[in-house]
């Protein structure tokens, strides 16, 4: 079984690199998910019909799962726990700095109307509420199949336990996220506009479906990113 790359150069340049696009795409994805996104496709899907309905944080999500999974290859199950957590602790501090911005008094001739500023990054609360249920559950979840099956795998088949620990997750993920979200925290915290339960269903479908189809596209790119990182500490050990 090869050992996850610890130490070295190479370790620094790709822990930086990844968690920094875990980071950016986890705090992108908060002030993004409002905006609803609908993309015709050949199919009809149950719920959705022949448009991928989806928030228009679906990439910046599927890329966080990506960046995991390249981290927790590299340099293991509690490396990956421990930025995991990191990012947890960041949809806080998104979350006050939206709020400390609606908070603060708008100049005459700012371009942007104080209600619609707070109308448009406002619902970031919800999707900030529903984000960090989903993300504590799925995240954790994709990084413990992870290992369990590059246990099982004694090493191999890392597309295997790329697209499992990621299928499974995203699933478990886009539930939770887009139920709490757009159902359920509209009507409890009385911002954002809530969304009719046919819409909701078709919200799970459209944007899990395209979180599949990310995690298999993506796959060449974590074998890439892994490699890379892999042999540029082989050639600076020796």
């Amino acid at each position: 079984m090869n050992e996850p790359v610890r130490k070295g150069d190479a370790a620094d340049i790709g822990q930086i690199a990844l968690v920094g696009l875990f980071v950016t795409a986890l705090a992108t994805a908060q002030v993004t998910a409002s905006k609803l996104l609908a993309f015709g496709i050949p199919i009809s899907l149950p719920h959705t019909g022949e448009a991928l309905i989806l928030p228009g944080a679906a990439l910046a999500y599927a890329l966080t799962f990506f960046a995991s999974d390249c981290y927790s290859e590299l340099y293991g199950r509690r490396a990956a726990t421990a930025m995991v957590n990191v990012g947890f602790a960041m949809n806080f501090v998104v979350l006050v700095l939206v709020w400390s911005t609606i908070a603060s008094p708008v100049a005459g001739n700012s371009a942007v109307a104080a209600d619609t500023f707070e109308t448009v990054l406002g619902a970031s609360t919800n999707i900030v509420v529903g984000s960090l249920l989903a993300y504590v559950v799925s995240q954790n979840w994709d990084v413990y199949v992870f290992h369990r099956l590059r246990e099982a795998t004694d090493g191999e088949s890392l597309w295997l336990r790329n697209i499992l620990s990621t299928a499974t997750s995203q699933a478990i993920d886009t539930v939770i996220f887009v139920s709490v979200a757009f159902y359920v925290a509209p009507r409890a915290f009385g911002v954002g506009g809530d969304l009719p339960v046919s819409v909701i269903f078709a919200l799970i479908v459209g944007q899990y479906v395209f979180k599949l189809l990310v995690a298999v596209v993506d796959t060449p790119f974590v074998y890439a990113v892994v490699s890379l990182v892999e042999q540029y500490e082989a050639e600076r050990s020796e």
